[in-house]
Parts: C-alpha cells; sequence; structure tokens
C-alpha cells in the first residue's frame, strides 16, 4: 500500500510539473503572438512630418506597402499623434492577412481641388479584415470647397472628394475615429459586405453641401452603431447601386444614433439611374433626430427606373423638432426642373413606422406621397405620437399635427397622433 501510494504521490508531482510547464510555454507563446501582432508600422520612420504642413502622403504609402505585404501576425499602420498633411491616398490590398490601421493623430486633406484627380481623399480597397481605430481625426478641410460645390443646383456637376470610402473591402471594423469637414460625403461604403462601424463622430455646419455623415451603395451586411452624426445632409443614407455587383444594398442596421443637423436617416434617392438595383433588409432603431430638415424617410425620384424598395423597420425613434418625421416621397426632385411627365417605378412595399414619437416642425408629421404608378403596399403605421411644435412655424395655425396619405396601402394600430390617413 505504501508503494502504490508513493508512485501516486510521483505519477501527481510529474503532472503538476508538466502542467507548469505547459502553462509556462503557453504563456510565452501567447506574450510573443502578442508581439507579433502588435507591431507597428509608424509612418514617422517613414519620413511623415506631423507638422500639418509637410506633405506625407509618400511616406504613409510607403509605410502602408510594408505593412500590407507584412507575413508577421496582424501588422498595424500606426499614425502617431500629430497633424499630417496628405494628399490624395489609396490603401489598396489585397493584402498577405488582415490590416489594422490605428490612427491617434489627424489627417488633413489638401485643400486645393486641383490636387484630386478623382473625387475621393482617403480609400482602402480590395481588403479582407481591416480594422480602423485609434481615436483620430479625418480633417476634410471642406470649407474652401463647398462654394465649388454646384450638385444642388445641377444635375451635370463635378463631385467633389468623398473623405473616407471603403471600395470593396469585406469583414471590417470602424471604431472610435472622428470625420470633420468632409468636401462631399464623410463616408462612403461601396461594394462591400460585412461592415462594423461604431462609436463615431461625424461633424460638418448645417449649411455644408452634400456632406452626408455615411452613404452606402451596392453592400450589405453593414452595421451602424452609437454614433454622433451632425452634417449639411443625411446623417445616413442608402442607394441602390448596381444591378452589375449582383445586389443593391441588402442587410443594413442603423442603431443609436443621434442626428442632427442634417436631413435625417433616409433610403434614397432611388431610381435616379438605369440598372440601379433593389434595397431590402433596413433596421433603423433606437435613434434620436434634433432639428433635422426630414426625419425618417424613403425617397425616389420621379420618371425612375424600375426597382423595388421593401422590408424597411423604422422603430423607437425620437424626434424633436424634426420636419417631415415620418416621409415617403415618390416625386423626389431637388433641382428646379425635373423630367416629371412619368411617375416613380419603384415599388415599395413592407415598411413599418413603430413607436416613432417627439415633436415635429412641420404640420404635416406624416406624409406618405407614393406613386401613382405602382403604390405603396403592406406600409405599417403603428404607436406613432407626434406633437407640432408651431413655434418653429406660422403662430397662427393650430396646433395639431396632421397625416397627408397619397397612393398608400397598408394599416395603422395603437396610438395614431397625428390621427392616421390610412
Amino acid at each position: 500500500m505504501g508503494l502504490n501510494l508513493n508512485n501516486k504521490l510521483n505519477m501527481v508531482q510529474r503532472a503538476a510539473s508538466l502542467l507548469l510547464l505547459v502553462v509556462v510555454v503557453f504563456v510565452f507563446e501567447a506574450v510573443h503572438a502578442t508581439e507579433i501582432t502588435s507591431r507597428a508600422f509608424n509612418v514617422v520612420d517613414f519620413g511623415a512630418v506631423g507638422d500639418g504642413k509637410t506633405d506625407s502622403t509618400k511616406a504613409i504609402m510607403s509605410a502602408w506597402t510594408e505593412a500590407c505585404n507584412s507575413t508577421e501576425g496582424r501588422p498595424r499602420l500606426l499614425i502617431p499623434q500629430g497633424t499630417f498633411f496628405v494628399g490624395p491616398v489609396t490603401f489598396k490590398g489585397p493584402c498577405k492577412g488582415p490590416m489594422v490601421v490605428q490612427l491617434q493623430g489627424v489627417l488633413k486633406a489638401s485643400p486645393n481641388l486641383a490636387d484630386y484627380d478623382s473625387d475621393n481623399w482617403v480609400v482602402f480597397k480590395y481588403i479582407d479584415g481591416l480594422v480602423i481605430t485609434g481615436g483620430g481625426t479625418f480633417d476634410g478641410q471642406g470649407a474652401s470647397a463647398w462654394p465649388h460645390n454646384q450638385c444642388p443646383k445641377s444635375q451635370k456637376c463635378k463631385l467633389l472628394p468623398t473623405s473616407v470610402k471603403l471600395s470593396f473591402v469585406t469583414n471590417a471594423t470602424v471604431k472610435g475615429i472622428q470625420s470633420i469637414n468632409s468636401k462631399l460625403f464623410h463616408m462612403l461604403i461601396f461594394g462591400s459586405k460585412n461592415i462594423n462601424l461604431h462609436s463615431l463622430s461625424i461633424i460638418a455646419p448645417g449649411d455644408s453641401p452634400n456632406t452626408d455623415g455615411i452613404h452606402i451603395s451596392s453592400s450589405s451586411d453593414i452595421s451602424i452603431a452609437r454614433s454622433v452624426i451632425a452634417t449639411g445632409d443625411d446623417c445616413v443614407s442608402l442607394g441602390s447601386g448596381s444591378v452589375n455587383l449582383g445586389s443593391g444594398s441588402v442587410n443594413i442596421s442603423i442603431s443609436n444614433v443621434a442626428c442632427g443637423p442634417g436631413h435625417g436617416i433616409s433610403i434614397g434617392s432611388l431610381g435616379k439611374y438605369p440598372g440601379g438595383a433593389d434595397v431590402s433588409g433596413v433596421h433603423v432603431r433606437n435613434c434620436t433626430l434634433t432639428g433635422t430638415t426630414s426625419g425618417v424617410r424613403i425617397k425616389t425620384w420621379q420618371d425612375s427606373s424600375v426597382l423595388k424598395a421593401r422590408d424597411f423597420t423604422f422603430e423607437d425613434v425620437v424626434m424633436k423638432d424634426v420636419y417631415n418625421p415620418i416621409i415617403i416621397d415618390q416625386h423626389y426632385c431637388p433641382y428646379a426642373k425635373c423630367n416629371n411627365k412619368a411617375p416613380s417605378r419603384v415599388q415599395i412595399s413592407d415598411i413599418s413606422f413603430r413607436r416613432i414619437r417627439g415633436t415635429s416642425a412641420s404640420k404635416v408629421a406624416v406624409n406618405l406621397v407614393c406613386s401613382e404608378s405602382v403604390p405603396c403596399k403592406n406600409i405599417e403605421l403603428n404607436d406613432i405620437d407626434l406633437t407640432y411644435n408651431r413655434v418653429r412655424e406660422d403662430a397662427t395655425e393650430t396646433a395639431t399635427a396632421t397625416a397627408i396619405c397619397l397612393n398608400v396601402n397598408g394599416i395603422s394600430s395603437g396610438m395614431q397622433n397625428p390621427p392616421s390617413c390610412m
């Protein structure tokens, strides 16, 4: 019995020693792996200067090229504290593996429009596995460019540069970043899939033209959350994209966004160009809109191309002095002259507005104007409570909000303030 007990004790000691060895090896490997994955390609080491004046475009591109071609773990392009003056730049893949861009400082765009040979400033393209983080800022320096934007007046206009574009990017996260004073859109997501954007701050003056916060086109599985967006145009906008890319915008989630000033959260405008793709599966929830010119909006062009817009849910949205809090506009035309000979051919269906509450800055708080050619189908109004704030308009008007429905088929339930028009 004693011998057996000693043998057992020896076995336990050997097992404990082996376990300790395994733990030590595991910790060593984990530390070693962390060192590899956290390797930084600091743009300063490649000649970038953070004085806000020296052109650091070539230095930053050199750092990206080495990081993109690195096979050691997950390389990190580090843009440290400082202000780095950068002309148009394209961070192009495919890379050897996933990439991290850690923006701690400020990237400042050239204000000279002659420096841009396209309508983009910073582009991330053909990358699978991308993280953009670091708490830094993209400064588009748009103020000097906004007077040159003729697009609000004319369909035939030259687009100014978008600040940040993700083009054909998959499996990406953009978090903890600020974008200010873009020349055109702050962020454009195009032809991309599985993109998570959260904890963003996107800021431009309320009168800056076409400075959409985030525009999505021909992309799927996009999530926007926990962000503050105050711009001169839509806080978030969704375009249809092109059928040549396989599909339009599909499966889009927008939640916990504080929007305003701006034009609200918009799907569209849709149907402006031939070959547009369908848009479906959009979920907007737990958002607050303050002082915007529209609330939650779907807009399609008159005499449009043929496509479908379906399966949208807008719920738990708070409106604070918002013009047109709930709006479907199938007579959309922002120009002085439009081809309005034919109605919109965009079929809108399966749309739910649920638990929308707050104050309307316009007497018509619910404005559903659909196409006489393809009326809206399966529209739901559930628990709507919007009070007209007449202080923003003619004080002689009555304080009761109203609703307008034209060419709409649907149902209403729960509270209906204003009284439902369906």
